[in-house]
């Protein structure tokens, strides 16, 4: 991989896979980024929660220019394959180059690509001499994906330049002019646990094999996910086959699609081949039904240890009926542009934690009155169910500025370097320019980026020459600003 070109860029993109920087393990990767940058004799910034800000000073002759900021985020989501040991607070990733030299991913896990692509971009500008650029600061923010921490906490007045250029996006040819906004939804099902019922058998039901995905870009795709189905399945087990929930466990990241998910349930001990019967059922279902979306799909079931206790009847049923109730997915297109979606939630996690079940949901929308819509949807569903229902972290959408001199100017260096315009695009996840934008009002923005397929999975990959045209994309933009 470090033999790839732009080679400086490959190098970053290797040494940011060697240190482990899930979301809220910052210390690491924020000292290497500041090191790197007093490392080139460059100002260097950490301010109180580790962010990062790297100022070069303008090539010969463009001291009088505006500055720009190149801005990333410096943690991963950690997701991977089941069958695959790894410590995603320990290990490096095991990148590696596809054997038809056109890919870059991972072994079993995320490859980080999102956004370290982005991230070692910025890092290879700053060690080249050679670029011609006005003032330049580089800005790389800690805990982007479990909820823009970095950017919600950064004060006005930190940052200098009048441009900035996110390399968070995705799909290289596209220019980012507007994101959507989100909240996250949390409900809270106490309960006081009841003995299990003498002679009762105990079963783990696995939901497994989703491909999942990132909840903004992929939540069109109508992909699987494992909670949802796997409560469809206890839905008809406890109403017709005496089942009885005892714990239930499903996805791990509030932006990720559910890959995963699986319950221990009670039956009686004479109804265990009809219940496994049903589960085979349930499959078959559940593979003619993603038959073209979803490769690996799979239900089982196996018997496991029983639990002494178990959730009451009336929580088991009023949970069920919630999550069965709660909408995943697209719930709204935007009507100017009928392939943008405008408003979705991702039922995201569920955890079973003593006596208390928890789940969560991250909504968004590119309209702040549809996500408040779709927020009080899902809050009546929970609090319908007798569950506490919580609502936080709301951060803002960024409303497009078609008119903006940034875009007029790389639109017209994308069609002179690339021979063809780059579209212009919204996107529904959530970047960080809209936050950023509430306390730099002025400042203009694009994000774009290489061709990264399948962020927030173990499927992740960056397309290699993408990479060395975002790169020559970059250094032609700074040139011409």
């Amino acid at each position: 991989m470090k033999n790839l070109e732009p080679k400086g860029v490959w190098e970053n993109f290797y040494s940011l896979t060697q240190i482990p920087r899930p979301s809220g393990k910052k210390e690491a990767i924020s000292a290497f980024l500041a090191n790197y940058g007093r490392s080139l004799g460059l100002e260097t910034i950490v301010d109180q929660i580790g962010n990062v800000i790297i100022r070069k000073p303008a090539y010969p002759g463009y001291e009088n220019h505006p500055g720009v900021i190149l801005q990333g985020h410096m943690d991963m989501v950690p997701q991977k394959n089941s069958d695959v040991v790894f410590d995603f607070e320990k290990d490096p990733i095991r990148a590696y180059v596809e054997n038809n030299k056109e890919w870059v991913t991972a072994d079993g896990t995320t490859l980080g690509a999102d956004n370290g692509i982005g991230v070692a971009t910025a890092l290879a500008i700053l060690a080249d001499k050679n670029v011609v650029h006005p003032p330049l600061e580089a800005f790389f923010t800690v805990d982007e994906e479990t909820g823009m921490y970095g950017a919600f906490d950064l004060k006005g007045g930190m940052l200098q330049g009048k441009y900035l250029l996110n390399l968070d996006s995705e799909t290289e040819g596209e220019l980012y002019v507007g994101c959507a906004g989100g909240i996250d939804i949390e409900a809270n099902f106490d309960f006081e646990p009841v003995d299990v019922e003498e002679g009762d058998i105990a079963l783990k039901i696995s939901v497994t094999g989703c491909k999942g995905g990132h909840s903004g870009c992929d939540i069109h795709l109508q992909r699987a996910n494992a909670i949802k189905l796997l409560f469809r399945f206890l839905k008809d087990a406890v109403a017709n086959y005496e089942a009885r929930l005892a714990c239930v466990e499903g996805g791990s990241l509030r932006n990720s699609i559910p890959r995963e998910a699986s319950a221990i349930v009670t039956i009686p001990a004479e109804g265990k081949d009809e219940f496994l019967s049903l589960v085979d059922e349930w499959e078959d279902l559940f593979i003619k039904e993603y038959d073209g979306v979803e490769d690996n799909l799979h239900l089982c079931a196996e018997e496991v240890v029983c639990p002494k206790t178990e959730m009451p009847e009336d929580v088991q049923d009023f949970l069920i009926h919630a999550i069965t109730i709660c909408p995943h997915g697209v719930y709204r297109m935007i009507p100017e542009m009928p392939d943008i979606v405008e408003t979705s939630n991702n039922l995201a996690i569920i955890t079973t934690e003593g006596n208390k079940v928890s789940v969560f949901n991250l909504t968004r929308s590119s309209v702040e009155s549809r996500k408040e819509e779709l927020q009080q949807i899902i809050h009546s569903a929970f609090a319908l169910a007798g569950a506490e229902v919580k609502c936080y972290g709301s951060y803002p959408g960024w409303k497009p500025n078609f008119k903006s001199q940034l875009l007029a100017t790389m639109k017209e260096v994308y069609k002179r370097e690339f021979g063809n315009e780059p579209r212009v695009v919204t996107i529904h996840a959530g970047l960080e320019c809209g936050i950023i934008g509430r306390n730099y009002p002025g400042m203009e923005m694009i994000s774009f980026g290489p061709t990264i397929e399948h962020p927030h999975s173990p499927d992740e990959r960056v397309n290699i020459a993408t990479v060395q045209k975002l790169y020559n994309y970059v250094i032609a933009i700074l040139k011409t600003l």
